[in-house]
C-alpha cells in the first residue's frame, strides 16, 4: 500500500473527541502512535488525563440526559445509519488499523463487517429490553421496567482495535446510554477517525474518545459519573479496573486473557486438527488474540502425524507489510510487546520444548525495523514449562501429548484462566462429556476461533465477568427498576 494512500485515510483530528466537538487535553500533551512494522512515526495523539475524563465525562452525563428520551426504535435508527457508514468506509478504517496495531488489511476487512454487524444487531434488540408484571391483586400493578444505566466507558484492546470500539459502542448505545471509549493506547487512530464519520449523529456527548495512558483508564474506572466500566484486556489489568471501579461500587464487565486449549482426541482427522491447531492460535495477527487456543493437547495416537502436518500447514502464514493486501501475518503491535515474546520463546528453548517451526524473529529486507516473529510451534512441552502456563499473546504454540483423559481434563482446567476451548472428535458422547468437563465460558467442538453474533462469548474464573455479543450484554448496559401502583388510593 503506498504511503500516499495511507495519509489520505489516517484522521484529520488527533485531539480528544469530548461533547461533539474536538478538544486539546488540559495537562497531557500529544504522544507518538508509531507503525509497528517499520517504526515511523504516524501521528502525534492527545493524551487524556484525568482532568479531561472529568470534563468528558460531564458532556457524557448532559448527552445520557437527551439519548435517554430519544424513543426506542429512533435511536435503532441511528445505529443501523452508522453501521452503514461503517460498511462505507470499511477498506479505509482497515487501513488505518493495519498501519497502526500491525494486523494485515485483509483481517482488518473483516472487523469493520464485524463491527457493522454488531451495530445492525443490537439496534433491531432495542424493544427486547422489557420488563415483567408480577400480579398483587386487585386494585395494584407491579411491573418491572428496564432503563439506561447512564454514561459508560469502554476501555479497549490493541489486537481489533476498530471492531472494538465500533462494536462495542452498539449495545450500551441501543440501551440509551452515553458512552466514552478509551482506545489501545498503541493504536487510537481508527477510534478517532470513528468520531470523523459518526460523531455528528448522536446528540453531543453521547459518544467520546479519549485517547490515554493508563491515568485515563483508572479516572474512567474510578469517576463518580460513570455507571459502568468495561475492559478488554489483560488478566492484571482487568484486576486494576476492578480495584478502581470498587471506591463508587459501580459495575464492570471484563473479558480478559486465556490460555485455551484445544483437545484433540484419537478418533480425530489428523488433517482436520492440523489445520485446526494452527486456525486456532490466529497466526494471522501474530496469536494476539484473547480467544487463541495456545496449548493443542493431541491424543498419542494421533500426535506424530498432527505435528508431522503442522509444520506444513503453518508455512501459509508468512510475515508481511500489514499494508500490503497479499501479507498472510502482520506485526507485533510494539517493539516492546516482540522482545516480550521472544523472552518467551528463548525461554521454552532453554527449558526443552522442541522447536516445530520458526522460533526466531524476522527481519529481512522490507521487515528489518519492523516487530515481526516468526509462527511458532513448541512440540515436547511439559506441564511445567512456563510457556504451558502463561498467556504470551504471540505467534507462540505449545503441543502436549496424552494418553490418560483424566490427568489430560486435570491439566486443561489447571490454570486460573477459561476463555475458551476447542475439543475434536467423532464422537457425539466422547464430545459432550468433554464439553460439560472444560472449565471454559466458550466451547467449540469441530470448530475453532469463530464466533457467532447472538450467543453469549465471555471466561470464567480469571478471564473475565460477563457475557457480550448477545442479547444479555444489552441487558446489562440496563437497570432493573421495580414500579408499584395502587390504584386504589388508599394504603
Amino acid at each position: 500500500m503506498r504511503d500516499t494512500e495511507l495519509g489520505e485515510v489516517l484522521p484529520e483530528h488527533r485531539d480528544l473527541y469530548i461533547g461533539g466537538a474536538w478538544t486539546p487535553p488540559r495537562d497531557g500533551g500529544y504522544a507518538e502512535t508509531v507503525n509497528p512494522a517499520d517504526g515511523s512515526v504516524l501521528a502525534h495523539v492527545a493524551e487524556a488525563r484525568a482532568v479531561d475524563v472529568d470534563e468528558a465525562v460531564k458532556a457524557a452525563r448532559a448527552g445520557f440526559l437527551e439519548w435517554r428520551e430519544v424513543a426506542p426504535l429512533e435511536r435503532a435508527r441511528v445505529l443501523r445509519e452508522i453501521a452503514s457508514i461503517l460498511r462505507k468506509h470499511g477498506d479505509e478504517l482497515a487501513l488505518i488499523d493495519a498501519a497502526n496495531c500491525g494486523n494485515p488489511v485483509t483481517e482488518m476487512k473483516g472487523d469493520a463487517t464485524i463491527a457493522a454487524a454488531q451495530m445492525e444487531f443490537f439496534a433491531g434488540l432495542v424493544t427486547e429490553m422489557k420488563g415483567d408484571t408480577i400480579p398483587m391483586g386487585p386494585d395494584r400493578v407491579n411491573m418491572t421496567v428496564r432503563q439506561p444505566m447512564g454514561v459508560v466507558a469502554r476501555i479497549l484492546a490493541f489486537n481489533h482495535p476498530f471492531m472494538f470500539c465500533g462494536g462495542k459502542m452498539a449495545a450500551p448505545l441501543a440501551a440509551g446510554n452515553a458512552v466514552i471509549v478509551k482506545p489501545p493506547v498503541q493504536a487510537p487512530l481508527s477510534a478517532l477517525r470513528l468520531a470523523e464519520l459518526v460523531g455528528g449523529l448522536l446528540p453531543a456527548g453521547v459518544f467520546s474518545v479519549l485517547p490515554g495512558g493508563t491515568e485515563a483508564g483508572a479516572a474512567l474506572a474510578s469517576h463518580s459519573g460513570v455507571a459502568k466500566v468495561t475492559l478488554i484486556g489483560s488478566v492484571g489489568a482487568g484486576k486494576a479496573v476492578m480495584k478502581a471501579a470498587a471506591d463508587t461500587v459501580k459495575l464492570v464487565l471484563l473479558e480478559l486473557g486465556g490460555k485455551n486449549a484445544l483437545v484433540a482426541y484419537p478418533d480425530s482427522d489428523p488433517d482436520a486438527v492440523a489445520n485446526a491447531v494452527v486456525a486456532g492460535m490466529n497466526f494471522g495477527w501474530c496469536g494476539q488474540s484473547c480467544g487463541s487456543t495456545s496449548r493443542a493437547f493431541l491424543h498419542a495416537d494421533i500426535h506424530d502425524a498432527v505435528v508431522e502436518r503442522l509444520a506444513e500447514a503453518v508455512q501459509r502464514f508468512r510475515p508481511g507489510l500489514p499494508t500490503d493486501p497479499a501479507t498472510t501475518m502482520g506485526a507485533l503491535v510494539s517493539r516492546e510487546h516482540r522482545d516480550r515474546v521472544m523472552g518467551y520463546i528463548e525461554t521454552a528453548k532453554a527449558e526443552g520444548a522442541r522447536v516445530v517451526a520458526g522460533g526466531h524473529a524476522v527481519s529481512d529486507g522490507a521487515l528489518a525495523q519492523g516487530c515481526f516473529v516468526a509462527p511458532t510451534i513448541f512440540a515436547d512441552v511439559t506441564p511445567e514449562m512456563t510457556i504451558a502456563r502463561e498467556e504470551i499473546f504471540g505467534p507462540v504454540l505449545a503441543v502436549r501429548r496424552w494418553t490418560d483423559e483424566a490427568e489430560m481434563l486435570a491439566e486443561v482446567d489447571g490454570l486460573d484462566v477459561g476463555l475458551t476451548c476447542s475439543i475434536w472428535t467423532r464422537d457425539l458422547a466422547t464430545a459432550h462429556r468433554a464439553a460439560m468437563h472444560v472449565e471454559a465460558g466458550f466451547v467449540w467442538v469441530n470448530e475453532v476461533g469463530r464466533h457467532f453474533l447472538g450467543a453469549p462469548f465471555g471466561g470464567v474464573k480469571q478471564s473475565g465477568i460477563g457475557r457480550e455479543e448477545g442479547i444479555g450484554e444489552l441487558l446489562a448496559f440496563t437497570h432493573e427498576k421495580n414500579v408499584h401502583l395502587n390504584l386504589a388510593g388508599q394504603p
